[in-house]
């Protein structure tokens, strides 16, 4: 059988057995998981069937055209990002152990990079792991945690060794977000809303069964996590017109008094950049196989989050003095999965951060020009030099 008729028929499979109507989320998303059709291209016994990447687009468009929740929007962390790392640096058994669970969004999932001193300098971070026996005790602070406050567990990055080079001296954990020593504080967001995070970490214990990869080589794991994460924030749906672009659209359809042939020639040139990510992603998608992400992901999150705000702005031009308009400010932090888009205007002020989030825009291009183009790289004052000794703020 070929692997395109097998995910097919196991997506079948799945709905005739678990009507996605009247099955219950956690339960249809574990049915997802153990037919294997989670991540196609995992292992079969740990969400996968072994079978080329660029499958899952078939599997999700049977499995979520019958109604099955979308797993990435329910837990984006833990979906695109935490468990290929976890599949690639972790023990099997602490694979077995998180993977299935996170799945069904039963554990949902942060990542604990950033810092006060140091956002998009990713290796200049600060927060130490010393160990203790067989844990590691972790004090620092990260910020701009999504999710953190409703998160069981996170992906950390911390400082192990300061007489090393800044990237050599790191090493990655999985931390369980409800040990001691762990506290989360919201950011409030101009939406109102407060998915963003401070966590501040004092002599928060992570045993050693739970360092993905060898200790040092956390720079190496960091990149496996945000190759995907780069890929899974600009990835786009394999429907043509999906997307950021249908909600222009629709709101063209709903106004026909507003539409000016300016207007008219924005929105054409707007859906027609969509239509071209869209299919760059597909023939991304079909050529990588099995194997993890390449440095070419940033094209998708680059492309997806300047799209996202050009798509939004013309949306409220569209919508004149009504965009002005907007439900309430107040601080909410414990806000369903499906409320986060909310109106128009809500998702116009959240595009603010997509050119920030997930590696920005500036970051991005550097890495495309030195990793795909040979460009010639920024100039790096503290190479080579021990972290302890490069001078910070």
């Amino acid at each position: 059988m070929a692997d395109s008729d097998l995910v097919d028929e196991t997506a079948h499979e799945v709905v005739e057995s678990h009507d996605p109507r009247s099955t219950p989320r956690q339960e249809m998303l574990g049915a997802i998981y153990d037919a294997g059709l989670a991540w196609v291209h995992f292992p079969v016994g740990l969400g996968g069937l072994g079978v080329s990447r660029g499958l899952q687009a078939r599997a999700d468009a049977i499995l979520q055209g019958a109604g099955a929740d979308n797993a990435f929007f329910l837990n984006p962390i833990g979906h695109g990002m935490a468990a290929p790392t976890v599949l690639e640096h972790g023990a099997p058994e602490l694979a077995k152990e998180l993977l299935r669970p996170l799945a069904t969004t039963e554990h949902i999932w942060c990542q604990l990079f950033s810092e006060p001193g140091a956002g998009s300098d990713l290796a200049g971070l600060a927060t130490s792991a010393v160990r203790d026996g067989d844990d590691w005790v972790v004090n620092g602070q990260k910020v701009w945690t999504s999710l953190a406050h409703v998160a069981r567990y996170a992906l950390l990055l911390a400082r192990t060794d300061p007489d090393q080079p800044k990237h050599k001296g790191l090493t990655y954990f999985v931390l369980d977000m409800q040990a001691p020593g762990v506290e989360t504080r919201p950011l409030r967001q101009m939406t109102g809303q407060a998915e963003f995070n401070e966590v501040y970490l004092s002599d928060a214990r992570i045993p050693d069964s739970h360092r993905l990869g060898a200790v040092g080589n956390g720079w190496r794991v960091a990149m496996t996590t945000l190759m995907n994460e780069r890929s899974a924030i600009g990835g786009t749906s394999s429907v043509r017109g999906a997307g950021a672009i249908a909600d222009a659209v629709e709101l063209w359809a709903r106004y026909p008094q507003r539409r000016t042939p300016v207007l008219r020639d924005r929105l054409a040139a707007l859906w027609t950049r969509a239509e071209a990510q869209r299919l760059t992603d597909e023939r991304a998608r079909r050529s990588q196989g099995s194997g993890q992400p390449g440095p070419e992901g940033s094209i998708a999150k680059l492309v997806s989050a300047e799209l996202n705000q050009d798509v939004y702005e013309f949306a409220m031009e569209l919508l004149g003095p009504e965009a002005t308009l907007y439900g309430s400010y107040e601080l909410r932090r414990d806000i369903p999965r499906e409320e986060y888009r909310g109106p128009l205007q809500q998702r116009f002020l959240r595009s603010r951060a997509n050119t920030i989030e997930g590696g920005t825009s500036e970051v991005l291009r550097n890495i495309l020009g030195e990793r795909i183009l040979g460009l010639p790289g920024d100039l790096r004052a503290d190479s080579g030099k021990a972290w302890k000794d490069i001078p910070r703020g």
